[in-house]
């Protein structure tokens, strides 16, 4: 990674997308210890977590991941989901955070002087190209490697960096076999212990906009 010891960063984490990323390449994301390396290559200002919310289930699985998440230095962004019927009669639910990822973006771009994007998404390309504007580096975190790459090479190729998050593996991953790093030191009165939980399964089809949930 390429970062400079003064430079001010903020991380802006979009949770469907990493989710789907490390998966594609057989590992889970360890989220302390990802903040603890990016604290130790820079002067880290904020990390926004990115992810949407599905209403009335009594039961949550990503729950336990946000609860640790807010309560260990990351800033989180939530919003509900959106049901709707397709074609085929199947129920789908929107979930697309990139509004909310962008403004941000745009905010934060007049306090810090590096801005580092967890997604692959192209759209987000136009994005990058206004922050740079201002003075901004910004770096992308996706990859190459799965079939078919995660990063849409628009944005690899309009970003500062990119950073091959399989490069990464060995530093962010989560140790499942005898590792009490875990989220089981979480700060809080809601201390989470995250087992097998993450983002919903993002149905490519639809542009990672949207979650099938089943059949109507």
């Amino acid at each position: 990674m390429h970062f400079y010891p003064q430079e001010r960063v903020a991380l802006f984490i979009d949770g469907a997308n990493l989710y789907a990323t490390a998966r594609s390449l057989g590992f889970d994301v360890d989220y302390k210890r990802l903040l603890e390396l990016f604290a130790k290559e820079c002067t880290l200002v904020r990390a926004f977590y990115y992810t949407a919310l599905v209403e009335d289930q009594e039961y949550s699985p990503i729950r336990p991941l946000i609860d640790w998440l807010d309560y260990n230095g990351y800033t989180m962004v939530t919003k509900p989901t959106k049901e709707f019927t397709d074609a085929s009669g199947r129920r789908k639910i929107k979930g697309n955070m990139d509004i909310e990822l962008a403004v941000d973006v745009m905010e934060m771009a007049e306090h810090v002087s590096h801005v580092v994007i967890f997604s692959g998404d192209g759209d987000f390309r136009s994005l990058v190209e206004a922050v740079q504007r201002k003075g901004v580096r910004v770096t992308v975190v996706s990859t190459i490697r799965s079939q078919p790459p995660m990063v849409a090479d628009e944005l690899r190729r309009q970003a500062d960096c990119f950073v091959e998050i399989s490069d990464l593996e060995n530093q962010v991953s989560r140790q499942h076999a005898g590792d009490d790093r875990g989220y089981r030191r979480g700060r809080g009165p809601r201390e989470a212990v995250i087992e097998d939980v993450g983002e919903p399964e993002i149905d490519e089809e639809l542009d990672d906009e949207y979650y099938e949930t089943g059949t109507a």
